[in-house]
């Protein structure tokens, strides 16, 4: 299999070697708006490097892998479907709903796959937890209590480009939970605060934000992040039922640490970032990709996921500003059917 990857940064970097360590994927070219980024990545995996994004496409590739900047993510899965391609996209497709219906609408057209990078669905704790909630382990699900918490703010100059926390962080909080819960969300209620760093004014957006979220079956769920979580990086999710409670996240690397007498030990040393702590389930879902590619499994995670999700970040968004509940089905239903 001849896989391309566009993107050669701290995500693509990392896709890079875990692609070209399958055993399956028998050559991987790589390209990069910053060509000598992506040769340098190549020398380092003995990989080629494509002159740029579109000879890339002129290598006779079987799929391709997009980990580029937010802003080409939608012209190139356009691209790719174009081209016949199966693609596989880090999140988020565009950063509002009519891009994101039409990059979808060039997938549904072109009658190829896309697979969306919501890791959070590979990870061991994540599907134990589906797992539990589908067999009735839990009972009534009744509260659901998510959290991503960052230990420092990106760069100044992302915040712009990012889309603000709700689209940009916390829609991995959103999709999770309609993974986990297998309900959809139908009310939300947000608020955020930038007390933080005066970047995140600057830009617009918030460094710290809570979201109340209502499923389908009358669940609530808690969603919340922060920029500036001084203790480690830290995702979690709880979910309590009338007959259980269990969580995710919580182990000996959890930077939280109990006051009270009794209680055990502080923490160990927290995860320094996303990449480590999901690095097992980003190696997962490239190997479902290639699974899917090679037509052994179907699509675990389909694009149109992704608009389910930012409709729902969308609907936070405008409850922040407005300072109102707001309905998702008030979030315009595009895209393909």
């Amino acid at each position: 299999m001849r896989i391309g990857l566009i993107g050669t940064g701290r995500i693509g970097s990392f896709h890079a070697g875990v692609l070209a360590r399958h055993p399956e994927v028998e050559s991987l070219v790589v390209a990069d708006a910053v060509a000598g980024r992506a040769a340098g990545v190549a020398g380092a995996l003995g990989a080629e490097a494509a002159a740029d994004v579109g000879a890339l496409f002129t290598h006779a590739l079987d799929a391709v892998v997009i980990a580029s900047a937010t802003a080409a993510h939608a012209e190139l899965i356009a691209r790719a479907a174009g081209a016949g391609l199966p693609a596989f996209c880090e999140k988020p497709i565009a950063l509002d709903v009519t891009a994101t219906a039409t990059a979808l609408t060039a997938v549904a057209e072109a009658g190829t796959e896309l697979q969306l990078g919501f890791m959070r669905r590979f990870d061991a704790g994540y599907r134990a937890a589906r797992e539990a909630v589908r067999s009735g382990r839990l009972g009534r699900l009744h509260t659901v209590r998510a959290a991503t918490s960052d230990p420092e703010p990106p760069p100044a100059a992302y915040l712009p480009l990012s889309g603000g926390l709700f689209r940009d962080c916390l829609v991995h909080d959103f999709d999770i939970v309609r993974w986990v819960t297998g309900r959809e969300v139908v009310e939300v209620y947000a608020t955020g605060s930038d007390a933080g760093p005066a970047m995140f004014r600057e830009a617009g957006d918030v460094s710290t934000a809570s979201a109340l979220l209502t499923l389908d079956d009358g669940t609530l769920v808690t969603a919340t992040a922060t920029r500036c979580n001084g203790a480690g990086y830290d995702v979690r999710m709880e979910l309590a039922g009338d007959l259980d409670q269990i969580a995710v996240g919580l182990d000996d690397r959890t930077p939280l640490t109990s006051v009270e007498p009794w209680a055990s030990a502080s923490p160990g040393k927290p995860w320094p970032g996303f990449l480590e702590r999901f690095a097992p389930a980003y190696e997962a879902e490239l190997d479902a990709f290639v699974r899917l590619v090679r037509g052994e499994a179907p699509n675990p995670c389909d694009g149109r996921e992704a608009l389910a999700a930012l409709r729902i970040a969308e609907a936070c968004e405008r409850s922040r500003r407005e300072r109102r509940p707001v309905r998702v089905d008030d979030i315009p239903r595009a895209g393909p059917a």
